[in-house]
């Protein structure tokens, strides 16, 4: 017994260690400014006339990559929790991902649309806004699509030229943002026909957990008692691309288990043909193996698209 402190010291010590590599994920080249790359513009907004989340206020950021011609209408990613994707700080440094990419012609020209989720003012000084994040993202339905598509970005397109094709528009984001995104493109695949979800929260928060079963059964051809619009849904379903992104040390909890949910999206995915890749890490719930993988993300998401 008088060694069992010394044996629980080294047990700890070696788990700390453990916990430690899974999440030690470094940024490459292509994450980094590079010489002779133009980077790309960014300029911050705030919308605060939502319709749809009515009370609700939010800032977005617009990427502008110095390659844009206004006469060509350009790709479109658009990021939930923006303000963490575009940080050239962050785990994933997307503008500067991009400003390589596009230099490299291994992507398109491509605007990006950072989003972060609204929150409610405080109504009295000292009080903490209301965040709209988990009702936004996490909620199936359109509610958050319509927001995007009838509202926001409207207010983009004033200013920038975007294509309409499914297949040159793509939904990023992380965590319960990760739904998010697969959830635009599910309601309105006409409209968005990529997605990236990083450690995707595909769990029992508000409902998530059913999406497995929801692909499944758009798989096939489309039943023949459904509307034109139903079936046009249906078949461009079938059509979008997906990646998503997982850690083997990601949430278990009371909403589910991270890595099972996402395992059983990919299966669900190719279950329906639905083009869907997995990469799974041995990291937590962070963006740091996210980050560390999105060149090659991009790169896969964008492969045969029109550079």
């Amino acid at each position: 017994m008088q060694h069992r402190p010394v044996f629980l010291a080294a047990l700890l010590c070696l788990s700390v260690l453990r916990a430690q590599a899974a999440d030690d994920y470094k940024l490459g080249p292509d994450s980094l400014p590079q010489p002779g790359t133009p980077a790309g513009l960014v300029e911050k907004f705030t919308f605060k006339a939502s319709k749809i989340f009515p009370g609700t206020e939010r800032d977005y950021w617009v990427y502008v990559p110095r390659q844009y011609n206004p006469a060509q209408p350009a790709a479109l990613m658009v990021f939930q929790d923006g303000g963490s994707y575009q940080s050239a700080s962050g785990s994933f440094r997307a503008t500067i991902v991009m400003d390589n990419l596009i230099a490299r012609k291994e992507m398109p020209v491509t605007l990006g649309l950072f989003i972060n989720p609204g929150a409610v003012p405080a109504a009295e000084a000292g009080q903490k806004p209301r965040s709209n994040r988990s009702y936004e993202y996490d909620s199936l339905g359109d509610s958050y699509t319509r927001f995007l598509l009838d509202e926001l970005l409207p207010e983009v397109e004033k200013k920038w030229r975007i294509t309409r094709d499914p297949a040159g528009r793509c939904a990023v984001g992380i965590s319960s943002g990760g739904i998010a995104a697969f959830t635009v493109a599910w309601e309105r695949p006409d409209s968005f026909g990529k997605v990236i979800s990083h450690i995707g929260s595909f769990t029992n928060i508000r409902g998530g957990h059913a999406y497995p079963a929801l692909v499944r059964r758009n798989s096939g051809p489309a039943p023949k008692e459904l509307s034109e619009a139903e079936k046009s849904r249906w078949e461009a379903r079938l059509k979008m691309r997906v990646f998503l992104q997982e850690g083997s040390s990601d949430l278990d909890n009371l909403h589910g288990n991270w890595p099972l949910a996402n395992r059983e999206m990919e299966a669900a995915l190719k279950f329906s043909k639905i083009e869907s890749q997995l990469v799974m890490g041995d990291g937590g719930h962070s963006g740091r193996h996210g980050g560390a993988i999105l060149p090659d993300t991009m790169r896969w998401i964008w492969q045969g698209y029109a550079k």
